[in-house]
């Protein structure tokens, strides 16, 4: 072994220092840089992340930056060698060459850079701008062979289940910016176009409906109360055909005690039948366009039960909405 003088020692100790230092700032930049998703980079920046803003136009230049950033590693482990060859053997240059590399250089910086990748190249933005500014005669060439060799890829969506987990992460992590009940709500908005109308809806075997020749006179009027319902749909004896709903605000003003009417003789507001396989997604357009809160349900022409809009709502939050018509019948 070539023995050294205490100044030379500490000069080659300062040189060798610096080098490993530029290869694990390289080695970890090409870690966090290239781990960065370029849609998430754009919906952080349209949302005002400066970090996500300092690093998108560089993250745009991808192979260029790639490029840079292996170049300069590389030349920081060849001279990082070349200097300790020097002063030491052969075989010990390349021992300590390879040790200080792979686990100051390599292991240690990708293991810290990968726990904040946004964070780590954002810092370092203005000295990737440097690397780019040395290494430009031999890395643009490269990035121009890239960029033919591998186009750019399409941004890829989630899937809906995809979307369904990450919901469901923010959900059970208290870190998160959702609440539980933001988080619920989502993750049933994404489930409507799962399931059909016939598994929400309420069987005509439950559902309170009259006939358009309904008399009604002061005991019907007293059990249309007791029955606490907003709107009562009318259909024929076959249940084929709904001639609207009858809305119970429309008959606060009627005497009924002195007066005989039937229900064909009332105003009947109009409605619109939907099949029973219609998704739950597709039930909003369905309600805004009749412009209804209730809507019959039909299969093969016969009417099989009916659906409201508080049944959607409650399929989407995951609880059932208890007027206080509810709270007295449970009372009862």
């Amino acid at each position: 072994m070539v023995m050294m003088h205490d100044g030379s020692t500490t000069l080659i100790i300062f040189e060798v220092f610096l080098l490993v230092l530029a290869s694990a700032i390289c080695s970890g930049l090409n870690i966090a840089f290239m781990s960065l998703d370029m849609s998430d980079l754009k919906r952080k920046a349209k949302l005002g992340n400066k970090q996500a803003i300092r690093v998108l136009p560089l993250r745009h230049r991808t192979h260029l930056i790639l490029g840079s950033i292996l170049f300069t590693n590389v030349a920081a482990v060849s001279v990082s060698s070349l200097v300790l060859n020097q002063k030491l053997e052969g075989w010990m240059a390349g021992l300590i060459s390879t040790v200080l590399i792979v686990v100051f250089g390599e292991v240690i910086p990708q293991a810290l850079f990968s726990k904040d990748p946004l964070g780590w190249s954002s810092r370092f933005a203005p000295l990737i701008k440097v690397m780019v500014a040395i290494t430009f005669i031999m890395s643009k060439p490269l990035q121009i062979l890239l960029d033919r060799l591998f186009p750019r890829q399409r941004s890829t969506l989630q899937t809906r289940r995809e979307l369904g987990l990450l919901i469901a992460e923010h959900q059970f992590d208290k870190s998160s910016e959702l609440d539980e009940d933001e988080a619920e709500i989502m993750r049933g908005a994404l489930s409507l176009s799962e399931k059909r109308v016939r598994d929400i809806m309420t069987d005509i075997r439950h559902t309170y409906w009259l006939g358009s020749e309904t008399v009604l006179d002061g005991p019907k009027i007293d059990e249309l109360k007791e029955q606490g319902y907003s709107r009562i749909p009318i259909f024929d004896a076959k249940l084929t055909k709904c001639y609207g709903l009858l809305l119970m605000k429309d008959m606060v003003d009627i005497d009924f005690d002195d007066n005989h009417y039937e229900v064909q003789d009332l105003t009947l507001h109009p409605t619109q039948l939907v099949g029973s396989m219609t998704a739950l997604d597709t039930m909003f357009r369905k309600f805004i366009g009749a412009k209804s809160h209730l809507i019959p349900i039909e299969k093969d022409d016969q009417i099989i039960g009916i659906i409201t809009i508080e049944d959607l709502l409650e399929e989407i939050i995951g609880h059932e909405i208890e007027d206080e018509t509810d709270r007295l019948k449970q009372r009862g």
